[in-house]
């Protein structure tokens, strides 16, 4: 990647701040999203036992994040090749689609003004937008407790991970982790149609946010601090419970986020009607309000500004 990388990526930043993710727009995850799909019917046209989908999944993984690399590699040499600032335009452009800080802020703020207006029906229904657990039953506690928990949790998937894959193999590279963040959302479950089949797109994420998850736990810290919330609650709600969480990554901003604002996440959640409950994150010091959706959210905003500031200085820093 040029000299001048970290610019890009502050760049690409700013950019999702303005355009978030355009309805309609043309977008590398849909496509990515299409390619999934497409290889998974065709395994499970030839393939039934979990052997052979335990070894098509991991396939299909590596076909899809290396395949994303190489397509994104070929692109920016090329426009390279045809124009400096052409290369430059479309290097910042795939880098923007790779963060999604703006589209999770309008997905949260959407239930916030749902509850806000007192209408659960339609909160529940726009936090089905953005989280796997059934909604149907759920109170406004619930909703709320989703919204912020989903909300920490792609604080790591969403923006700092991209931005630190960014700044270590470029366009490219972002690409790649956002292919292996989409393998995963889509086949990374361990029900009985994904257990097998899934378990690599799983892994393989889990591994790819495993160092950016600790970075944001640090990075979320500072912002509390910035913030004027409750720092030192949220050192210990993340030294303490983080380790609790089934994900190996998403327990660290989840607990942070709930240390910060004196509340308590986890607890009891509905996968396809079976009880599924998830270790407590933080201490109930306050009861959950929906205004903790906007706090989150400014949570969200201050870590990502810092993660894409510092990776511009830091990139100076060492070039």
């Amino acid at each position: 990647m040029p000299i001048n990388a970290g610019l890009f990526i502050f760049a690409a930043y700013l950019l999702d701040l303005v355009l978030g993710d355009p309805h309609g727009w043309p977008h590398p995850v849909v496509l990515i999203g299409k390619v999934i799909s497409s290889l998974e019917a065709g395994v499970r046209r030839f393939f039934r036992s979990p052997t052979a989908l335990l070894v098509c999944g991991a396939l299909v993984a590596v076909i899809v994040a290396g395949g994303s690399w190489l397509v994104t590699a070929c692109l920016v040499r090329w426009s390279y090749a045809i124009n400096y600032w052409f290369g430059s335009v479309l290097t910042v452009w795939i880098i923007y689609t790779t963060i999604a800080a703006k589209s999770l802020a309008a997905a949260a703020c959407d239930v916030y003004n749902s509850l806000q207006k007192g209408n659960l029906a339609e909160a529940r229904r726009k936090v089905g937008w953005i989280v796997g657990r059934d909604t149907e039953q759920m109170d406004a506690a619930d909703v709320t407790r989703a919204t912020v928990e989903t909300v920490a949790e792609n604080i790591v998937d969403g923006i700092v991970s991209p931005v630190f894959y960014a700044l270590l193999g470029g366009a490219p590279l972002a690409m790649a982790y956002r292919a292996i963040n989409t393998l995963d959302s889509m086949l990374g479950y361990k029900n009985e149609r994904y257990i097998n089949f899934g378990k690599a797109s799983a892994r393989l994420d889990d591994i790819a946010n495993y160092i950016p998850a600790r970075i944001t736990g640090f990075l979320i810290l500072a912002a509390s601090w910035l913030l004027g919330m409750n720092t030192k609650g949220a050192i210990s709600s993340m030294l303490r419970d983080s380790s609790s969480h089934p994900s190996p990554n998403s327990g660290i901003p989840e607990a942070a986020v709930a240390g910060s604002l004196e509340i308590r996440l986890g607890g009891l959640n509905y996968y396809q009607g079976s009880p599924s409950f998830r270790a407590y994150m933080g201490e109930d010091l306050a009861p959950l309000k929906p205004f903790h959706i906007l706090q989150t959210v400014k949570i969200m905003y201050v870590t990502a500004t810092l993660t894409a500031g510092l990776g511009l200085a830091g990139w100076y820093l060492l070039t």
